[in-house]
């Protein structure tokens, strides 16, 4: 497995194959099919123009972000991993030097006890950052021959794994007391990422966060925040139907309700409408990941409509805005208009 992840191309095809011997969410098409029917010219373009001007953003240091995000963990692993999902890989590709100062950057901003920050840089909660940080290593682990990744990538999960706390999630600070779903989705991603990379996960840490997700579910299918009774919320929901999905439970009632709760919330409906503005990318994100793994008759309508939602929000230069910085907002359009590329190998079915 680790030889074909060094041939990011061919992955699209490869995981057609495992998904014949493993468990995946059922398909009405090849991935190949998806993408071509999916990724219409005018996509590639503001794909590719998007993917120009975002690398031009990076830092001389190899990270991402502005003002007080400038060199965020967070925001480079997003960036890193939106220039891998449009074909390149370290070294490898239009962006393969990209991909490695980034790759870099956070490897610099790993400390001995497995800990990804970059101090002052931080946002809400340095375990975001910690989250996405470790998922970015764990896409980069055998495309790139950087002798350090291992070791950074196993003590970033050890990290991850020796601070779930007693309910079973994780929250802003690895010491921290209570959890919440926001956090734990970065964690249990970065988490099955690593596994996928054959990085030892105890199945007592999957098994105990799997019930924390489910224990987050309302009647009404989606999603709250925490534990304690709340209304349900749209990226919070996506988020939770991805929680579950990157746990290996791709099926049972909290999937097929989960599904249906975000479907109601597709780009464009009067549900829709009113979470438009409340976290927008990161709704986004979870949905199209979400929807990508369920397959079938959804996805295709998910994605035409968030792809039409996103190409009308561009800025005049091909990128997009967010309060969390244009280069937040713009690696998560992109990897959501790239999902059909079927590279990053996180994202496979």
């Amino acid at each position: 497995m680790t030889i074909l992840r060094r041939q990011l191309p061919f992955l699209a095809v490869i995981a057609v194959f495992l998904c014949l011997a493993t468990t995946c969410p059922a398909t009405s098409s090849t991935p190949e099919q998806t993408a071509g029917e999916l990724i219409t010219p005018e996509t590639q373009q503001a794909i590719d123009r998007a993917l120009v001007e975002l690398a031009s953003r990076q830092q001389e240091n190899g990270s991402f972000g502005a003002a007080h995000l400038q060199g965020n963990v967070a925001i480079t692993a997003l960036a890193g991993m939106a220039l891998m999902a449009g074909g390149s890989t370290p070294d490898r590709g239009p962006y393969g030097q990209n991909v490695t100062r980034a790759l870099d950057y956070i490897l610099a901003h790993s400390q001995p006890s497995g800990y990804i920050i970059a101090e002052g840089t931080t946002s809400q909660g340095p375990m975001y950052g910690h989250g996405f940080a470790t998922l970015f290593l764990a896409e980069c682990y055998g495309m790139s021959p950087n002798p350090k990744l291992r070791e950074k990538l196993s003590l970033a999960v050890n990290l991850i794994v020796t601070s779930q706390n007693k309910e079973g999630g994780w929250r802003y600070y690895p010491n921290s007391t209570d959890a919440d779903l926001s956090v734990t989705i970065c964690q249990i991603m970065a988490l099955r990422a690593a596994r996928n990379a054959g990085i030892h996960v105890p199945k007592k840490t999957i098994d105990r966060c799997t019930q924390y997700v489910k224990n987050c579910q309302n009647p009404d299918g989606g999603f709250r925040y925490q534990i304690p009774p709340s209304n349900s919320r749209f990226p919070i929901s996506a988020a939770g139907v991805v929680a579950l999905y990157s746990a290996g439970i791709y099926e049972g009632p909290e999937i097929t309700r989960g599904l249906a709760y975000v479907m109601a919330h597709i780009p464009g409906s009067k549900a829709g409408e009113t979470v438009k503005d409340l976290f927008p990318f990161y709704g986004q994100y979870y949905a199209a990941i979400a929807l990508w793994q369920a397959g079938g008759a959804d996805w295709p309508r998910w994605y035409t409509a968030a792809r039409n939602y996103l190409l009308a929000e561009r800025m005049k230069d091909g990128t997009w805005f967010s309060n969390y910085t244009t280069d937040y907002a713009t690696a998560m359009a992109l990897i959501v208009l790239e999902m059909p590329n079927n590279y990053l190998p996180i994202f496979q079915r």
